[in-house]
């Protein structure tokens, strides 16, 4: 039995999936994304997307709101954004609102 992956475009609003936490690994120094029986180091811009994915935003205004924040192309940051949430959905770590 295959699952299929929910389909996310920039108008999905996504947060992370239940069991999913942001965590300090003091002993490493990074953050890591840890869920039941796996684990994802972060670096800042992941802790920043991940923090932005608070389950009311569509993906289109997280990138907006970046671009003003950063001052960077909009396109590049909703590719960016859009390629990092894909890998979370692949990695059963994100919970599809709408």
């Amino acid at each position: 039995m295959t699952v299929e992956a929910p389909v996310i475009s920039g108008s999905s609003v996504v947060k992370l999936a239940r069991g999913v936490r942001l965590r300090e690994d003091s002993v490493r120094g990074r953050t890591v994304l840890l869920a039941p029986e796996r684990a994802m180091a972060l670096d800042d811009i992941a802790v920043a997307i991940v923090g932005a994915l608070d389950g009311n935003r569509s993906l289109d205004k997280i990138a907006a709101d970046f671009a003003e924040t950063f001052e960077a192309p909009v396109g590049e940051i909703a590719a960016d954004v859009m390629a990092f949430v894909l890998e979370l959905s692949i990695r059963r770590m994100l919970e599809v609102i709408e």
